[in-house]
Order: structure tokens, then C-alpha cells, then sequence
């Protein structure tokens, strides 16, 4: 290790940026930036203070993948792999585990969920296979109920992705509607709720019998069922809702994007406008992106 920071401290940086790496070099220079000689910075972090980091560099890693961009995909891949070792190496230095026994970990789970593979489990597809995995896992953690596989769903993770893999947890044991009608029913039954909760809400708030807040608490527990029906009939759909929202939310802000430019044109701002005159330039707009589309096929 001493050698390793030896040869990273007397090369110059510009031949330190134009070598080969690989996964060893990656641990001796997070060693090193985590040594009296390195970085002060890296020196004081713990894993608590750079947990969000490896959230939104997985984020950053799905970016990449949806524009379909390699070159983005490869640097992205590896700042999560960056953040591996360099937990890896706290871990190290507290005695308690290091970049081999992660690796060791997750080889392990891999032949251990695999026992179609490596073992006496036999399946002949994709269906097949996830339920071996899901089986295996269940046994390794020692889950007697699937209320325990539900629960084992990290409430750190996005509402909508969430509520996804509990759905799908879910099903697996046979609570899922046959088809997509069945969900979708769902969704009308939700909206219908929402609106007889704000009706119920808005007459007890004007007869002096019921709180805003508490008429706020009840809304937001209809929402909740509504969202909850939505994913799932998004997970019939085989669309994940996570995925879907942010192409949404995209597509958004490109179109108020072009409103704004096409005001701007026409020396008008937004925020001068009506509400009327802001839908006629959305529709605009989205005539606009039509006919480029088309153009483009």
C-alpha cells in the first residue's frame, strides 16, 4: 500500500489521467485520499454524511441509460462504483469488512439465488426464475410470512417504486387482479372516493364541524389509494411508474420550454398572460412537436 502512494504521489497528474486503471487501483487511491496525505475532505466523510450520494449516482446511471448515451453510461457506472469502495474502505478501517468481502457477498448471493443453476431448482423462464430467486431470498433472511417480504421493501426508496415492489411482492402469492381491467376499475372507484371525501370536507368545514386540516388528512388518504391504484394498473401494464413519471415530467418542461420561447417571439411573458391565452400556446406547442415528430418518421 505504501508503494501504491508512493507512485501516486511523485507521478505527475497528467500521467496519473492518461494511464490504465483497474479495480485494485481504484481501492489504493481511495486508500490514499482517505490517508493523512490525501484529502481532507475525503478524510471526514463517514458512511451517513455521503449516503445520498450513491442514490442520485444510481439516478444519474438510469439518465444515461434512457438517452441511450455509452459514453455517459461508462462515467456514471463508474462514480457508483466509487462510491462502493470508498464505503468499503471506511468499513476497512473500522476493522469491520473490506472491498473482497463485499465482493465475496454478493457472489455468493448470486449462486445462492441461482439454484436453477447451481442447484437442484429447475426453471425454464424468466417467471420461473424470478420466483426461485424470490423463494431463496425469502429462506436466506429467515422470512416466515410474506407480510415480512413486504415489509422488507426499504421505505427509503421512492413512493412510486415502493408501492411498486409491494404490489409485485404481493402477487406472488396470488393477490393480483387477472387483467389490467380489474385495476382500472380500481382508479374510478379511488376518483369517485376522492371526490366524495372533498364534497363531505368542504360541507362539515362550512358547517364549522370539521377542520381544514382535517379534511386535508382525509383527501390525502383518498390520494394516497388513488396513486397506490394507478401504479398498479401501471404494473399490469408492465410500465414502471417511477420511470414513466419522469419521462412525463420531460416532456413538461420541454413543452413550457417552447411556450416561453413562443411568447418570447411574440413579445409577450407567461406570467402576463391568461389562463385561456397559456392553453392556446400549450396546444400550440403540442401541434408543434406533433409535426416534427411526424416529419421525422
Amino acid at each position: 500500500m505504501d508503494k501504491d502512494r508512493d507512485k501516486l504521489k511523485n507521478t505527475s497528474i497528467a500521467e496519473l489521467i492518461e494511464q490504465q486503471y483497474e479495480i485494485d487501483d481504484l481501492i489504493s487511491i481511495l486508500a490514499f485520499l482517505r490517508s493523512p496525505d490525501g484529502c481532507p475532505w475525503d478524510r471526514e466523510q463517514t458512511h451517513a454524511s455521503i449516503k445520498h450520494n450513491l442514490i442520485e449516482e444510481a439516478y444519474e446511471v438510469i439518465d444515461a441509460i434512457q438517452v441511450e448515451d455509452p459514453e455517459s453510461l461508462k462515467e456514471e457506472l463508474g462514480d457508483v462504483l466509487m462510491q462502493v469502495v470508498f464505503h468499503a474502505r471506511m468499513a476497512e478501517e473500522k476493522g469491520e469488512f473490506d472491498f473482497n468481502d463485499v465482493v465475496t457477498s454478493i457472489a455468493r448471493k448470486l449462486i445462492s439465488r441461482h439454484t436453477h443453476v447451481f442447484g437442484q431448482d429447475v426453471a425454464c423462464n424468466s417467471a420461473e426464475v424470478l420466483q426461485t430467486w424470490e423463494k431463496n431470498k425469502k429462506i436466506e433472511k429467515g422470512q416466515k410470512s410474506q407480510t415480512e417480504v413486504l415489509r422488507d421493501v426499504p421505505r427509503t426508496l421512492p413512493a412510486l417504486t415502493r408501492a411498486y415492489k409491494v404490489q409485485k411482492r404481493a402477487a406472488l402469492v396470488g393477490f393480483d387482479w387477472p387483467d389490467s381491467s380489474g385495476s382500472l376499475a380500481k382508479i374510478q372507484e379511488e376518483l369517485e372516493e376522492i371526490k366524495e371525501q372533498i364534497e363531505e370536507a368542504q360541507e362539515k368545514s362550512g358547517q364549522g364541524e370539521w377542520s381544514t386540516d382535517d379534511g386535508l388528512k382525509a383527501v390525502e388518504r383518498e390520494s394516497g389509494d388513488l396513486l397506490f391504484a394507478v401504479v398498479n394498473y401501471l404494473r399490469a401494464l408492465k410500465v414502471e411508474p417511477e420511470v414513466a413519471l419522469n419521462l412525463c415530467t420531460d416532456r413538461f418542461i420541454c413543452r413550457f420550454a417552447g411556450m416561453e420561447q413562443l411568447a418570447g417571439d411574440r413579445g409577450e411573458k407567461l406570467e402576463s398572460m391568461t389562463l385561456e391565452e397559456l392553453d392556446k400556446l400549450w396546444d400550440e406547442i403540442k401541434l408543434i412537436e406533433k409535426r416534427e415528430e411526424n416529419a421525422s418518421r
